[in-house]
């Protein structure tokens, strides 16, 4: 880096965070939409969570999964939504260096930290369906919080790593983001510093990253497709697909929202913001509903929940 690329980069206090390009009047439109969007995605996830934790027989390797991945949807979004929100109803699109610098890291963190998750929810199913005799002895509770925390444990080294690239880069050719939040690809446009040596340590850092989990993911659904396919009973078959569509849901929705960002063209960024606005919050709110629509024991246990508060409601009400 120059002198003056060094100078350029030490006076950035604030980047500017262009958003999506509509008239001004769109703005409450747009923000009337993420709060509706981040509502459903509190609401789904936090009810995801606490149904897991209140029914002892979703106690199982698949819903302490499940129950992290309600996590980190919940959290993801929570970096990116509150904020553009606040862009849209104040019309201030500001955003500290120091803001940027930490959405772009907790972003990154929970977002590879996902991919991981959903690898091992994969590897679990997997088990299940093509070793059931052994399930309860490979899927130990010390297994997944394993996996869970190495899950976390990859997510932050990774994060660590794009951060530190991201940040070093010098912005003095301006200080518009153009995107609804701060992201490597719109940061690299505003960049001034040869970008050879950072697309290379980023493609490195994806290829390690995004390739492992995608092969684990594939890999799982080969046996279990396989092993399925020898069930001769047509309920059999039926009930060990029904055990992976939601997973299979969830990574298609995710997979194919990051795919078609990233092999997007850069000369458009609006499709740019179309495909991250549906990872950031649209797959965050599905997660949940895809997971309760699909599956038979969340379902009775929203209905054993459901049940307790009628009865609740009997009891004030005989006492009264």
């Amino acid at each position: 880096m120059t002198d003056s690329a060094a100078n350029n980069h030490s006076e950035v206090t604030d980047f500017i965070l262009a958003g999506f390009r509509v008239c001004p009047e769109l703005h409450i439109l747009l923000f009337l939409l993420f709060l509706l969007v981040y509502v459903m995605i509190l609401l789904g996830n936090i009810g995801m969570m606490v149904i897991i934790m209140n029914d002892l027989q979703l106690n199982t390797p698949m819903y302490f999964f499940l129950g992290n991945l309600s996590f980190i949807d919940l959290f993801y979004s929570s970096v990116i939504a509150p904020k553009a929100m606040i862009n849209f109803w104040s019309g201030s699109k500001s955003i500290s260096f120091a803001g940027c610098v930490t959405q772009f890291f907790l972003f990154t963190l929970f977002i590879v930290t996902e991919g991981f998750v959903l690898a091992a929810m994969a590897y679990d199913r997997f088990i299940a369906i093509c070793n059931p005799l052994l399930y309860s002895v490979q899927m130990s509770s010390r297994l997944c919080i394993q996996l869970v925390a190495g899950s976390y444990f990859c997510g932050c080294i990774s994060s660590v790593l794009q951060t530190s690239m991201t940040f070093t880069l010098s912005f003095c050719a301006s200080h518009t983001i153009d995107h609804f939040y701060c992201d490597d690809r719109p940061l690299q446009r505003i960049s001034c510093s040869d970008l050879y040596i950072h697309k290379m340590i980023s493609f490195f850092l994806c290829s390690i990253i995004v390739l492992p989990t995608i092969r684990v993911i594939i890999v799982s659904y080969m046996y279990i497709v396989s092993t399925v396919l020898k069930i001769h009973s047509t309920e059999g078959r039926k009930k060990a697909f029904s055990t992976c569509s939601s997973h299979l849901g969830v990574v298609s929705a995710l997979y194919g929202a990051v795919f078609f960002m990233y092999l997007t063209p850069d000369r458009f960024p609006e499709l740019s913001k179309v495909a991250s606005l549906c990872y950031t919050l649209v797959t965050p709110m599905l997660n949940p509903l895809i997971y309760s629509l699909r599956n038979k024991d969340v379902k009775e246990a929203l209905r054993k929940i459901q049940q307790k508060k009628i009865l609740l409601l009997n009891c004030f009400l005989i006492v009264i």
